[in-house]
């Protein structure tokens, strides 16, 4: 992630950061005003917000630090480490929300919710819809930079979202003479919340175990590669996720009677091919071997 990246996610993130400060003052003091119990919950959940994307800047910070002794190849990965701290915070969310919602329906605790005021209905409402358009807004951020902690940080938003609708199915339930409709909504959106996390910390584990890129990238690579001058075909590719970056190794044959500069020649285009094609790629290694059909 170069430096312009680097500001425009912590932008993104403090803009979220703001919007999630004013919308938990809100919804407290929704829930306190109208006697509402889960809003004054939901409430509470958005703060965790504030810190999960305090974890997200300084992930990226730490991750876009320059290659020193101790990190020669970079910090890539340091933006992994924040995404799984994020999957492992939305997946206690959501495993939160379940586990609440089951235990009022085995204790029969939901028969005892006191019939909400109004105000907190139009206060999960707006939650809802702040949370949506929040998780768009840093998703497309994310997407562009091609940050996986600030993508972990939208899905969290939309998780808080999530459980702002089993807030909105609660009290309307309870104001409807339905309160148990909260519970069952919270085991619902449990489910959705948990798988998220779990996709998210799968990606953020294969960009720390060297997991190759897709086959449609490496195929691309094979074309780029085998369309240099010289190169009479690929004995090995070899790709791995560093973070958002892609190291590439890869051993290519010629005619064992070109010079030694020529060999050379011929490794520099193939390394700079790939390098301009694929703006993720961050180094690109190449081994020349002679071709065995021609010794």
């Amino acid at each position: 992630m170069n430096r312009a990246n680097e500001q425009m996610a912590i932008k993104v993130a403090r803009n979220s950061i703001i919007v999630n400060i004013i919308l938990s003052a809100f919804k407290l003091f929704a829930g306190i005003v109208a006697n509402s119990a889960a809003m004054i919950s939901d409430a509470i959940h958005s703060i965790t917000d504030l810190f999960s994307t305090v974890i997200v800047i300084i992930g990226v910070k730490l991750a876009n630090q320059e290659p020193d002794k101790e990190h020669p190849y970079g910090h890539e990965r340091f933006e992994c480490v924040a995404t799984l701290i994020l999957a492992a915070l939305v997946f206690t969310v959501g495993a939160g929300i379940g586990w609440a919602g089951i235990q009022r329906i085995l204790s029969g605790e939901y028969r005892e919710i006191a019939v909400p005021g109004l105000l907190a209905l139009v206060a999960a409402v707006i939650s809802i819809g702040v949370k949506e358009a929040l998780y768009w807004y840093v998703r497309a951020t994310a997407k562009k930079i091609d940050s996986s902690a600030l993508m972990a940080d939208a899905w969290h938003s939309r998780a808080d979202g999530l459980s702002s609708i089993g807030s909105f199915i609660g009290i309307l339930g309870a104001r409807m003479g339905f309160p148990i409709f909260d519970s069952i909504a919270a085991i619902i959106i449990c489910l959705f919340i948990l798988k998220t996390a779990v996709g998210i910390a799968i990606d953020a584990i294969g960009k720390m175990t060297d997991k190759a890129c897709d086959d449609e990238v490496i195929d691309e690579m094979r074309k780029v590669i085998l369309a240099q001058e010289s190169v009479d075909g690929i004995d090995r590719l070899k790709t791995r996720l560093f973070g958002n970056k892609i190291y590439v190794d890869v051993e290519i044959h010629t005619n064992p009677l070109d010079t030694l500069q020529k060999a050379h020649e011929t490794a520099q285009r193939v390394h700079d091919a790939i390098e301009e094609g694929f703006p993720k790629v961050k180094h690109c290694m190449v081994h020349v071997n002679p071709s065995a059909e021609k010794l």
